[in-house]
């Protein structure tokens, strides 16, 4: 199911202890329901920065401006140009596979042919471009995004020579439009972002006294989760945290259910507890599981969640207390479960390196578009 980068040593399960009684069992067992559901998930005000807004909305006829400056978007794109250029030339320049069923390596081969192939994909990623553009704009003439100096685009497509120039090419466009915004794009893989992100969401006490904390972060195709060091004592801005060991599993090849889903999320977790076991590596009783969708205090989901399987905004699903269910205690603590939002989890993720402007944000390519806008938090007398 799942695919093991970084390490690629094989993790056993720990040892069973003693067996506990079965009231012990049962108690400890809601007090992981209990804390489940105290959270705190989906905070906006954090010690660095304030989370001004996430999962903006914002309608353009009848769907979502951001619908087009999505990795489907791109793809839709570079499928009307394919046909074009295959009724130019009387064969498809680009073989015999879907447009979605293509590569980010292929299209970058294709791209340095420099053939019919690469003028389709230079065509698809200019609309591309200019899609992206518009959307920034939009987004900017947004309250939460007011003051916006620099926006991270985030998710895979960055990954590749023709998604980094066609984000570099929007960048340019708005620059001859004097829209005084800087793209970059995200410092770290993108399936470690929205991981590493967690440990600047995770209670610093508790960070203190532990090696490292396991995150999760979910999307509508792949499922990621790892185990992040923060390395709090060699940089405590934490920009030196790093996943030691993460697994991926491309869920939406094996159509699974949503509780299918958590289960596989729960097993993976285990695989990585019993690493970290083996390895020596202290835990903390966290575990931070990034989605999409707008977070309501108490855990629950409201909203943004239609590229998942199921129904994760019911009222008797409940996210981290399903999980915690699911999961053993992370050594001698009860464990912990937190959600937020996965474009907030991911723009945390460059905290660190945003500390030479006020306002930034992040935009995250992917199934959909996420996003998130922040304020750095600057020393106030009087505050504590």
């Amino acid at each position: 199911m799942a695919s093991k980068d970084k390490d690629k040593e094989s993790a056993s399960k720990p040892a069973a202890g003693k067996k506990p009684s079965a009231a012990r069992e049962e108690k400890d067992a809601k007090a992981q329901r209990e804390l489940g559901i105290v959270g705190p998930h989906g905070d906006m005000r954090l010690a660095s920065v304030v989370i001004e807004g996430y999962s903006l909305e914002l309608r353009d006829g009848d769907g979502f401006v951001g619908d087009v400056a999505s990795r489907t978007a791109f793809r839709h794109m570079l499928d009307a140009w394919r046909k074009l250029f295959t009724s130019m030339a009387g064969k498809d320049p680009m073989g015999d596979k879907p447009t979605r069923e293509l590569s980010k390596h292929r299209l970058d081969a294709l791209l340095e042919k420099d053939g019919i192939a690469a003028q389709a994909i230079e065509a698809a990623s200019e609309d591309y471009a200019l899609q992206l553009a518009h959307v920034v704009q939009r987004f900017l003439k947004q309250k939460t995004w007011r003051g916006v100096e620099r926006i991270i685009i985030g998710g895979g497509f960055h990954q590749s020579e023709v998604g980094s120039g066609a984000i570099a090419r929007a960048g340019k466009i708005l620059k001859a439009e004097k829209v005084s915004v800087e793209l970059r794009t995200l410092r770290h893989h993108s399936d470690e972002g929205g991981l590493i992100g967690w440990v600047h969401l995770a209670p610093p006490a508790l960070l203190q006294s532990y090696d490292a904390i396991l995150a999760v972060d979910v999307g509508g195709t792949n499922v990621r989760c790892g185990i992040v060091q923060t390395h709090l004592h060699r940089a405590p801005d934490m920009s030196l945290a790093e996943v030691l060991r993460r697994e991926k599993w491309a869920h939406a090849d094996d159509e699974p259910k949503r509780d299918e889903l958590v289960e596989g999320i729960a097993s993976m977790l285990e695989d990585l507890i019993a690493y970290a076991d083996k390895k020596k590596i202290r835990l903390a009783p966290y575990i931070g599981v990034a989605c999409p969708g707008l977070i309501v205090e108490d855990g629950s989901l409201a909203g943004g969640t239609q590229n998942l399987p199921g129904n994760w905004e019911s009222t008797r699903f409940h996210l981290p207390r399903d999980l915690c269910e699911r999961l053993p205690h992370i050594g001698d603590g009860r464990t912990q479960v937190c959600l937020h939002n996965d474009a907030v989890v991911q723009g945390l993720s460059e905290m660190p390196f945003m500390q030479d402007v006020e306002r930034w944000a992040v935009l995250t390519v992917g199934t959909g578009l996420g996003n998130a806008s922040f304020t750095n938090r600057r020393d106030v007398p009087g505050e504590g």
